[in-house]
């Protein structure tokens, strides 16, 4: 199977702005956050990172806050490490998976225990 140049970039891309978030930002807003995807553009202009951010929902929004505000200087980071001919515009959206995937986890385990306790019955 033949992988676009779009999904090689990708990747480098998200290795890059973790990398950036790590060392370069220092915005207290951004909370503990991961990039979990990003997805490109084919014309490779255009950039959907999601993120994954621990705390509640006023935590969440300051995070994506202190991003948005963040993206410029993202960028410019990206382009001193990434040689492409156009930086890619940058959208940095919430990826909420992992939340979903916890409570599927723990939906199947009460439901695994009320078996276990009807069996016992």
């Amino acid at each position: 199977m033949e992988f676009k140049r779009a999904q090689r970039v990708e990747g480098l891309v998200l290795e890059e702005i973790s990398k950036i978030l790590q060392n370069k930002i220092k915005d207290p807003r951004i909370g503990f956050a991961t990039i979990t995807k990003v997805t490109m553009s084919d014309d490779l202009r255009n950039a959907k990172v999601f993120v994954s951010i621990m705390g509640n929902e006023k935590e969440k929004k300051n995070s994506l806050k202190g991003l948005h505000s963040a993206t410029g200087f993202i960028r410019k980071e990206l382009a001193h490490r990434v040689h492409l001919r156009h930086v890619p515009e940058l959208v940095f959206k919430l990826d909420d998976s992992m939340e979903k995937s916890a409570k599927i986890l723990n939906i199947l385990s009460d439901l695994k225990e009320a078996e276990c306790r009807e069996r016992n019955n």
